[in-house]
């Protein structure tokens, strides 16, 4: 028997599942980070906190830790943060932290999978990050993204989705999983598979399809999405709208959120974001669970960057929790499925989303 493999067999092999390569010899000895043992965690996400005794602005200053310390998250509480909407604080063994700069996570490995289901995107799988976060290996340099070229750690953090289109296995055994991301520079990476937890059909499966009847109300003054099936609430949140005033409190529309009502016209498990000028500018990879409702791009959408909601934060989006941004994805027409993953509609579009101030 002939157990020399064509060039066919070869490329077959590679699409379809694990194939064994040579990693470069300091890729292999990267290790998987270490997080607390706790069930609730909370990473960082600026380049410095302080810990206070109290959860008050003004108590004293325990420790400080910096960006992407991941703590445990023993409770959130209300405690007092001058001139700002959000009074929640974070206990954690240490003291107590405004949780704004606290991204909640888990910390979540998976069983790596050994081979690559056929979409009409071809092999490959939508998959979520699971552990807090998890370093990069770019895989053709030199970075084309901007928010690459200016991280020297890049890593991806905990409810990031991105779509998996190759399985490999190095020398030692640890099995990698390749993030080519839809919709961004041409970027690659190679990633421990234990970070990502591929997504099943029923995580994008539509919550009450059934219902026609469908709207979005996005309070700006109070910072709220609702979602309603005709004259009954059925979701409500806090979100993170457009900034509406500059650094000295003056009015401008530059990163305010449209008022008006316009319906959702494309939708997509996961996008790569980027907008802005130099200085004021921002590019986000792996933005989950987008609904765009406005020409130019304004979206509700998953944020892992601040856990900020009930103020204003953004662009012009509307920032939500990443189990928010999901239920309203599933939630609102049009309906989105797994393969490929994104979906434009032309008019009269699907859900209509009302942005209201007062």
């Amino acid at each position: 028997m002939d157990y020399r493999l064509t060039r066919r067999d070869l490329i077959k092999k590679t699409v379809f599942g694990i194939t064994s390569f040579v990693f470069l010899p300091a890729i292999s000895r990267i290790p998987l980070v270490q997080f607390p043992e706790s069930e609730r965690l909370g990473r960082v996400t600026v380049g410095m906190v302080e810990i206070k005794a109290k959860p008050d602005q003004d108590s004293a200053t325990v420790s400080k830790i910096y960006e992407d310390s991941v703590v445990p998250w023993l409770r959130e509480i209300v405690g007092r943060r001058p001139f700002r909407n959000n009074q929640r604080w974070v206990e954690t063994p240490d003291g107590f932290i405004w949780s704004a700069y606290l991204q909640p996570v888990k910390n979540r490995p998976n069983l790596p999978v050994n081979s690559l289901p056929e979409t009409s995107l071809g092999a490959g799988f939508w998959a979520e990050v699971t552990i807090p976060y998890v370093d990069l290996i770019l895989s053709n340099p030199p970075a084309r993204s901007p928010w690459l070229k200016e991280d020297q750690t890049p890593r991806l953090y905990y409810s990031q989705v991105l779509w998996i289109d190759q399985i490999k296995r190095d020398e030692a055994g640890q099995t990698w999983y390749r993030v080519n991301e839809r919709y961004g520079y041409g970027d690659l990476f190679w990633v421990k598979a234990e970070a990502f937890r591929p997504l099943k059909e029923e995580d994008v499966s539509p919550i009450n399809p059934e219902h026609e009847n469908k709207r979005i109300v996005v309070h700006i003054g109070h910072q709220t999405l609702s979602c309603f099936e005709g004259k009954e609430e059925v979701y409500f949140t806090l979100v993170s709208t457009g900034i509406r005033a500059d650094m000295n409190g003056n009015r401008t529309e530059q990163w305010e959120t449209p008022l008006g009502v316009r319906p959702i016209w494309r939708k997509l498990i996961s996008v790569h974001m980027s907008g802005g000028s130099t200085g004021g500018g921002y590019d986000l990879p792996g933005v989950s669970w987008t609904s765009l409702f406005e020409g130019n791009g304004v979206a509700i959408h998953s944020t892992y960057w601040h856990n900020n909601f009930g103020e204003e934060m953004s662009h012009g989006c509307v920032n939500c929790a990443p189990e928010d941004a999901k239920w309203i994805f599933r939630w609102t027409n049009p309906i989105v499925m797994y393969d490929p993953g994104d979906l434009t509609v032309g008019m009269p579009g699907g859900t209509m989303v009302e942005v209201i101030e007062s």
